[in-house]
C-alpha cells in the first residue's frame, strides 16, 4: 500500500492511499475506519486498484481551518482530490456506513466520474433517522436520540480497547450472527477486534463532530442516477435499519439488493462476498457500456 498527501479544495492536507492494481475503485470508508477493514478488497491479488483517504482530522489527515468544513460535500471534495492525485477519471465507488452518504453525493454531483455504486450497511442520507430501528425506537425519535447518544462517544470510544482484548466479548455482542460458524469465520471476528482497537485511537471529541455533521446529511433523491447500484445490508445491524436499506434499493430502478446474516461490520464478516459484489458491479457496468 502506498500513500501520499493531497490538498483538498479548501486547502486541507489529506492523506490518500492506494492498494493493489487493476480496475479502479474508490473506497468511501466508514467514518474513521482504516483500509484493513476491507481485507479482501485491498489485497494485492483482488484485481482492483483501490484508493481512499483518511477523513478530515482523523488518521494522518489534518483538520480543516474551518471546523465547520466537515459536511458530506467537503468529504466529496476530498474524494475528488484523491481521484485527481491518482489520475483516475472514473471509478466504481464503494461506500460503507456513513461513507454511503459520500458515495451517493459524489455520484449525483459528478456522475461522469462514477461507474457504479456499492452501498454497504448505509442509507443515502438521513442516517440518524435510521438508527436504533432494531431496538424499537419510533422513527420520529431516532434523530434526536442519535444526537443525544453521540454525546457519549468521547466517553465510550476510549473504552473500545477493553472490548477487543479477546474474542469472547465479540462473541457475546455478535452472537446472533456467529452461531455455528467455523474456526476460520471466528478468526474474522479477531480481525474485527483488531480493526476496532485501531479505530479506538481516534480523538473522540473530533470524531463526534464529524459523525454528527455527516449523519445530519439530508436524504438524497437517487432517481437521477444512471449507473449500476447495489445495496448490501446486515440483518443484525443495530446502526442502520435494514428496512431503510431495502427501501432505498427499491427506490432505485434496477438496483440490486442483498441481505446477509451479519451485523454492521459486513466488510470484515463477509470479505469475499464484498469482493464478489464489487466484481459483479464492475462486470454489470462493462456489459452496459
Amino acid at each position: 500500500m502506498r500513500s501520499l498527501q493531497v490538498t483538498a479544495p479548501d486547502g486541507t492536507p489529506i492523506r490518500a492511499w492506494s492498494a493493489g492494481r487493476g480496475t479502479p475503485v474508490l473506497l468511501c470508508n466508514g467514518l474513521g475506519a482504516s483500509p484493513s477493514a476491507w481485507p479482501a478488497l485491498v489485497s494485492e491479488d483482488s484485481g482492483f486498484q483501490v484508493v481512499g483517504w483518511d477523513h478530515r482530522g482523523l488518521g494522518a489527515s489534518r483538520r480543516p481551518r474551518d471546523p465547520g468544513a466537515v459536511q458530506v460535500e467537503d468529504h466529496v471534495g476530498d474524494a475528488r482530490a484523491v481521484l485527481d492525485a491518482f489520475g483516475l477519471p472514473a471509478v466504481t465507488v464503494v461506500g460503507w456506513s456513513l461513507g454511503v452518504n459520500v458515495a451517493f453525493e459524489l455520484a449525483l454531483e459528478d456522475p461522469g466520474r462514477v461507474d457504479g455504486v456499492l452501498a454497504v450497511a448505509g442509507v443515502p442520507g438521513g442516517s440518524f433517522s435510521s438508527l436504533f430501528g432494531p431496538f424499537g425506537v419510533p422513527r420520529r425519535l431516532r434523530a434526536p436520540v442519535g444526537r443525544l447518544s453521540s454525546r457519549l462517544l468521547p466517553v465510550v470510544g476510549p473504552l473500545l480497547p477493553v472490548l477487543t482484548r479477546g474474542l469472547q466479548p465479540w462473541q457475546t455482542v455478535l452472537a446472533p450472527a456467529v452461531a455455528g460458524r467455523s474456526t476460520a469465520e471466528a478468526a474474522r471476528l479477531q480481525a474485527l477486534a483488531a480493526v476496532v482497537g485501531e479505530f479506538a485511537r481516534h480523538d473522540w471529541g473530533w470524531f463526534r463532530h464529524l459523525a454528527v455533521a455527516v449523519a445530519d446529511h439530508a436524504p438524497l433523491d437517487l432517481s437521477p442516477l444512471s449507473c449500476p447500484v447495489t445495496f448490501l445490508a446486515g440483518r443484525y445491524d443495530t446502526l442502520v435499519d435494514v428496512a431503510d436499506v431495502r427501501a432505498a434499493a427499491a427506490a432505485v430502478p434496477g438496483a440490486r439488493y442483498r441481505e446477509f446474516a451479519a451485523t454492521h461490520f459486513l466488510p470484515l464478516e463477509a470479505p469475499r462476498a464484498m469482493l464478489d459484489e464489487v466484481r459483479r458491479l464492475t462486470a454489470t457496468r462493462a456489459l452496459r457500456v
